[in-house]
């Protein structure tokens, strides 16, 4: 039986994605004047700020030591505050509440998974941080696809793996719970066929099939 769920944040709990992209398409216009290739924007889902800036670079062929990485990933974050400053309880991905609820009353704890160090700031945006047990901190941890985030969050609760299960919208993401040794569960319209089982959105996740789950089952 599972007895933690894992979740991401951004395609999971809200959709923060076009905030994180635009805000590396005003670095990239300002500092290189290129206007980044909307296809870019997939392979920047659900792995570090780092991370992302190094695929950007990369495609472009740009280098730059790391001290003006970290310039730029200053940066870009202070752009990505501003534009999910104004963030509410309406931001929420539809149906998260149901799932959030269920997992409440079945005393299942619940954590936060996420690559983005604003994290905190949205859980209480959203009017959702009452839910979760624990928020891993991702600063001193490797990046998804790397399964550190979420093997953080399964010591913290003293859990074997195969007790934990996560939720993800990005390959990176669901082969980092995989690599865990946890179920995943797969959201979104990305092909996450590594997941064990993929909904497209939370309200086509019946609580019959996400009991399925938490029992290993399905």
């Amino acid at each position: 039986m599972i007895k933690l769920v894992i979740f991401d944040m951004d395609g999971v709990l809200t959709s923060t994605t076009d905030e994180h992209f635009n805000a590396w398409a005003q670095l990239f216009l300002k500092y290189y004047q290129i206007k980044l290739d909307p296809k870019l924007e997939v392979k920047t889902k659900g792995v570090s700020r780092i991370d992302s800036l190094n695929v950007l670079l990369d495609h472009y062929q740009i280098v730059c030591d790391e001290s003006v990485k970290q310039e730029l990933a200053t940066e870009k974050n202070e752009q990505y505050q501003q534009f999910i400053s104004a963030y509410d309880e309406s931001h929420r991905l539809p149906g998260i509440i149901r799932i959030l609820d269920y997992l409440k009353h079945k005393d299942i704890k619940m954590a936060l998974g996420s690559a983005s160090k604003n994290g905190p700031f949205l859980l209480k945006a959203l009017k959702i941080d009452a839910y979760f047990d624990y928020v891993v901190d991702p600063s001193l941890l490797k990046g998804k696809p790397n399964p550190d985030i979420f093997l953080d969050a399964a010591q913290h609760f003293n859990l074997d793996p195969k007790e934990c299960m996560g939720v993800e919208d990005a390959v990176a993401g669901v082969l980092a719970i995989k690599r865990a040794g946890m179920i995943a569960l797969g959201l979104g319209p990305e092909d996450l066929s590594l997941a064990d089982h993929q909904v497209k959105t939370f309200p086509e996740l019946t609580l019959e099939k996400l009991e399925d789950l938490l029992k290993g089952t399905l």
